[in-house]
């Protein structure tokens, strides 16, 4: 039994910071570059088979019932290609990578950059909730009794949001993806602002995004300690434009006006693994 203490809830706030997440999905976005030339000099009469070959692979790898993989052209000098995986561990992400080696078409493949994030779901909301009950029955942080509080929490909201952790990948036109991180400057640092205000400022920020939710498809995935960013963000939609006037509309926001850094930003269009053929032809597949 945990050893009870008088507690005031905004005590226990100041010492427990961290808000509740639920983790899904593996991510990986994988940016090349495709050397035309040496495409150009291969002999017309062994195309079909190297495009064949990867397409094949490709299409098992969309149709995966167990986390789906996706292709896009790339606008811009940033890249040609990126290849976009979902799957249920980094295990079989890195059996992706293996795969898409061993194709002849990856002698034609470089690689530009690379992300890898967790698909994840912050709970400021119940995370503020349930520590204020924990300290308004003296549980203190981190005892036993609090560990399996927050664990009966996380299966609890794992269970509802289960679709939103596992989603199909969406099939949209357009992609629109860029990693950010929250500021932590000398000035300005978002870990050093207090749970509950984080959580109102979060809470203020989504309200733009659920204006937009019949036109976009938004993914959250974080990558601390996965990679140089703290979180990637995947925007989906039919229409590019909704990526400009969503995301201007969130510049307005506290959270994004004040402690947003952002990097670069990747927008392609998908292209069925069907359609691969035409892709390497130099033109582009009609949409869906």
């Amino acid at each position: 039994m945990a050893v009870r203490q008088s507690a005031h809830p905004q005590a226990l706030s100041e010492s427990v910071q961290a808000p509740l997440t639920l983790e899904g999905y593996s991510v990986l976005h994988q940016m090349m570059r495709f050397r035309w030339a040496a495409w150009r000099a291969l002999p017309a009469s062994q195309k079909p088979e190297v495009v064949q070959e990867a397409s094949s692979l490709l299409t098992n790898m969309e149709q995966n019932a167990a986390g789906q993989s996706a292709l896009y052209s790339l606008l811009g000098h940033k890249g040609d290609l990126m290849l976009v995986h979902f799957r249920r561990s980094f295990d079989e992400l890195n059996q992706v990578e293996l795969q898409l080696s061993g194709l002849r078409l990856s002698d034609f493949l470089r690689p530009v950059t690379s992300y890898l994030s967790v698909i994840e779901l912050g709970l400021y909301e119940s995370s503020i909730k349930l520590y204020r009950d924990l300290a308004g029955r003296g549980v203190e942080p981190h005892s036993d009794e609090w560990k399996l509080a927050v664990a009966d929490t996380l299966t609890r909201q794992r269970e509802a949001m289960n679709s939103r952790l596992y989603p199909e990948l969406p099939k949209n036109r357009y992609l629109c993806f860029y990693p950010m991180d929250r500021r932590r400057g000398e000035d300005k640092n978002w870990y050093t602002l207090p749970i509950e205000e984080r959580g109102r400022q979060m809470s203020e920020h989504g309200l733009v995004g659920r204006r937009y939710a019949g036109e976009v498809k938004q993914i959250i995935s974080g990558s601390i300690g996965f990679d140089d960013w703290e979180w990637g963000v995947d925007l989906f939609a039919d229409d590019p434009l909704v990526f400009k006037q969503l995301i201007y509309e969130m510049r307005f926001d506290q959270v994004s006006a004040v402690y947003a850094q952002f990097g670069q930003f990747y927008v392609g269009l998908r292209v069925p693994s069907s359609e691969l053929g035409t892709l390497l032809s130099g033109q582009l597949p009609p949409g869906n």
